[in-house]
């Protein structure tokens, strides 16, 4: 038999956008049903429709009998044509959708074609992307047409059609960049273990190795550092440290507090609370600008981290990020005061006229110095190199 025009166009259309020829009639017979019931009247059970698949013929019906209006083949046509560009969009974006969601956890880039209320849109090619200000990195200021790259985190269905989620901001976004750059990630010789950012600042990465003879903090760094550089270079110089993974858990946290050097770590497994002492001169490092190197670790290893000086009470304790409330015996607002002029770690030390020199610092909170360094030992002068240790 031969094949209309209509059959054709609509087998074709139907062929190539993945639709079912049964489906996209038997929407434009309720398409028809809602048109006529609008002019007409009438309830959805006494009325229906049937198109002829093959002349594309409309007929409507109201308790089996043939009502069809006078010049009803025009507006069938019309709802025929609305229906099918309907459809095809509702297809196109399901395709789009399930394209991108094997593509989660990989970078995608595209241009910036809006900003609006602090969200990034971003043009792919075949696709519209969003980026909200949470999966933005905080330091950086998006421009139209420019070029970025980021990670596809999320499809999230909405009324409109699924929607792709992109981040910059997220930690998998680093470690998708690495598996950019490093085959050996790729290949599975190398595997990322854990990682903990603060975007636009820092991020700390553990890495193991699969083969004895593959260094994987080398294989990750690169040759006079160019691998590790492409990272930096595509986060705007957050800094990133690279961290050898360990089995054991001591060393696992003591190589996270890098690049301070640790003497002990003491670990109460039932609490996941690891104590390490560090040389009076280290606690600094160990603790970082702002508490931001122990907070890191602490993420990075998932145990809380109390930080002490060799002959010192603990200097700092840091759980999911947070600071604890008294340091030597010294409220959180005196400690963050002298951590900022670099005195903490010898406060046991300090006369008052260093004392009054602090910043911020008032009579209240100089008091409250002076009693705490009446109940603090003093701090070894030679202490013993002790290697890291699990207890």
């Amino acid at each position: 038999m031969v094949q209309s025009e209509f059959s054709a166009a609509l087998n074709q259309v139907c062929s190539e956008k993945g639709l079912s020829v049964e489906a996209v009639l038997a929407t434009i017979e309720q398409a028809l049903v809602s048109a006529y019931r609008k002019d007409f009247g009438g309830s959805l059970e006494e009325i229906t429709a049937a198109v002829d698949k093959e002349s594309g013929e409309a007929r409507v019906f109201k308790n089996g009998e043939d009502v069809t209006p006078p010049g009803f083949g025009r507006i069938a046509s019309q709802t025929a044509k609305q229906v099918l560009i309907q459809r095809l969009r509702e297809a196109e974006k399901t395709a789009i959708g399930e394209e991108y969601a094997k593509k989660l956890g990989t970078v995608t880039a595209g241009h910036v074609f809006r900003v609006s209320n602090g969200v990034c849109f971003v043009d792919l090619g075949r696709a519209q992307a969003v980026m909200p200000e949470s999966e933005q990195i905080a330091t950086e200021v998006y421009r139209l047409n420019q070029r970025i790259r980021a990670l596809i985190k999320e499809i999230k269905q909405t009324e409109k059609g699924p929607e792709i989620i992109l981040s910059r901001s997220d930690p998998k976004f680093i470690e998708a960049l690495f598996s950019l750059e490093v085959p050996e990630i790729t290949s599975g010789v190398v595997e990322i273990k854990s990682i903990a950012r603060e975007a636009g600042s820092r991020t700390k990465i553990a890495v193991s190795s699969n083969d004895q003879k593959v260094d994987p903090v080398g294989s990750c760094v690169g040759q006079k550092g160019v691998r590790v550089q492409a990272v930096i270079a595509e986060v705007k110089d957050e800094r990133i440290d690279i961290i050898p993974f360990d089995p054991e858990t001591a060393k696992f946290i003591a190589n996270a507090l890098s690049p301070a050097k640790t003497v002990r770590v003491e670990l109460n497994r039932k609490k996941k609370e690891a104590t390490v002492t560090v040389d009076e001169g280290q606690v600094s490092l160990a603790i970082g600008k702002d508490g931001q190197n122990v907070r890191l670790a602490a993420k990075l290893t998932g145990w809380k981290i109390d930080i002490r000086a060799l002959g010192q009470k603990a200097n700092a304790a840091v759980s999911d990020g947070l600071e604890s409330e008294n340091t030597d015996g010294l409220s959180k607002r005196v400690a963050n005061l002298l951590q900022k002029e670099g005195l903490l770690e010898k406060v046991g030390r300090l006369s008052a006229a260093e004392l009054k020199g602090v910043k911020g610092l008032g009579p209240k909170g100089l008091n409250e110095i002076l009693d705490a360094q009446k109940e603090m030992p003093a701090a070894s002068t030679t202490p013993p190199e002790t290697p890291p240790s699990e207890v």
